[in-house]
């Protein structure tokens, strides 16, 4: 039986009850709140055999990117298999996707995906899933362009076109087109203040631009509506932090870093990534951190072979060097060995571009080789992008080589790769203050003083 969605697409399903929590589901998921997938299964117990349930079901939790819910994933995608002479087209190109993600082709999954939405661009849960992909995968112009060949059919009266919009702003973003993304997240923000997604969009773009104060102006006018702690919330703390590391505030980095990051009772990686990355940040400031990265060791450590996702592991293995966990660095390198050896699929050419020589370096950098790290970030570098996450994410790679570079000597490096940063964003202190060393081990003391002047007026500014 056929019944129309909020936005007017065919679904296949006996119960109009269960359609209606689908769409709560799908809000839920939408603006990270609550508990969709407890949602979900309220839609499933009204209609074991709505198709669209069991495939919300497998995606959202195959998006978390984490290998322990794989057989969850695939008990939801056999349920939809089982349904699948009563799917439409649309629903069958849904299991399509998340049977090819649970195989590890991601590109497969996103084509999938798309093939949905041509034929039906306002099917949200099909926009979530690509752009999710797309963002995994490291490609920027899809997460741009796939938004903008599906907005021709949303208008603001459509359930969601907020969020399309901000997804949309997002995507922007991260191909460098920021007054564009700035006016699509502001408007998205304005039509749905808990709209988390489209706030964190703004924050990327006042990131890139070198905009401190207005950045955690925009954050904090805005924390009410964050809701629970999630990993999009602590996403948004940690982007409010950074602006914070910028002007050297530490005291109020620690401060959020234990309040907002950090999350005790996380159980997921998503939520453990940017207290690894705000840690590893200060470590290359030579900040003492005290027993916060044997706190976040604790966590990883049980996992440390579970590798899943390169972008992850890049993570668990800043918190191992920064705890000086060595055999568990030594599991995750051997994990991630075999899993290039063993499997075939998206993660095992990311890992073996891009995350195996990252996580050789980190490691590196714990161990005093600044050489080592050198000589392996520098080739990859340019192709980082290819393991996912956000220029603002991978930039910690960037800001490891250069002080990697500066701790090894390697200053007209350290100095070249400086004036590329500040050529991109000439309004970061951080930049200015780390160019004043380069410059001091050229012996250019006017220069260094001159960068160091910069620097104290950007952060009186």
């Amino acid at each position: 039986m056929q019944k129309n969605d909020a936005r007017g697409l065919a679904t296949t399903t006996t119960s109009g009850q269960a359609l209606d929590i689908f769409e709560q589901a799908l809000d839920q998921a939408m603006s990270f709140a609550a508990d969709p997938l407890a949602t979900i299964d309220t839609a499933l117990d009204k209609d074991p055999e709505f198709v669209m349930g069991h495939c919300f079901k497998a995606t959202i939790k195959a998006l978390a990117m984490e290998r322990h819910l794989l057989p969850e994933i695939c008990q939801s995608i056999e349920a939809a298999e089982a349904l699948k002479s009563k799917a439409n087209v649309r629903e069958r190109g849904h299991i399509a996707a998340i049977r090819a993600w649970s195989n590890g082709d991601l590109g497969k999954a996103v084509r999938a995906w798309e093939s949905v939405l041509l034929d039906h661009p306002r099917d949200l849960l099909a926009i979530f899933g690509a752009h999710q992909t797309d963002f995994y995968l490291g490609d920027p112009i899809q997460m741009r362009d796939r938004i903008s060949r599906v907005m021709r059919a949303w208008g603001e009266t459509l359930p969601g076109y907020g969020y399309v919009l901000g997804i949309h702003a997002f995507g922007l973003e991260e191909c460098a087109h920021y007054r564009r993304a700035e006016e699509a997240g502001r408007k998205a923000v304005a039509l749905n203040p808990n709209d988390v997604y489209a706030v964190h969009a703004v924050a990327h773009v006042m990131e890139m631009q070198g905009r401190q104060r207005d950045g955690i102006k925009w954050m904090m006018d805005l924390t009410d509506h964050w809701g629970q702690p999630n990993g999009m919330t602590i996403h948004c703390w940690w982007h409010t932090t950074l602006y914070h590391l910028e002007l050297g505030e530490i005291d109020r980095v620690l401060e959020l870093y234990d309040s907002k990051i950090y999350n005790k009772s996380a159980d997921i990686s998503l939520e453990e990534l940017d207290a690894a990355a705000m840690l590893w940040r200060l470590n290359l400031l030579d900040v003492d951190v005290g027993d916060r990265w044997q706190e976040l060791a604790d966590k990883w450590e049980p996992s440390a072979e579970d590798t899943y996702y390169a972008f992850n592991d890049m993570h668990a293995m800043m918190t191992f060097a920064g705890a000086n966990r060595d055999f568990a660095a030594a599991k995750l390198l051997g994990a991630c060995a075999s899993y290039v050896t063993e499997r075939h699929g998206t993660n095992a050419r990311m890992t073996s571009a891009v995350g195996i020589p990252v996580c050789r370096a980190i490691l590196a950098f714990a161990r005093g080789d600044y050489g080592s790290a050198v000589d392996l970030l520098l080739p990859v570098r340019y192709h980082s992008h290819t393991f996912g996450g956000s220029y603002a994410q991978r930039d910690v790679i960037a800001q490891t080589l250069i002080e990697a570079a500066l701790r090894c000597g390697r200053y007209n490096l350290a100095h070249a790769l400086l004036a590329e940063r500040l050529a991109l964003k000439s309004t970061s202190p951080l930049t200015w203050q780390t160019l004043a060393r380069a410059l001091k081990g050229l012996n250019e003391e006017k220069a260094a003083a001159e960068a160091e002047d910069k620097a104290a007026k950007l952060i009186a500014a």
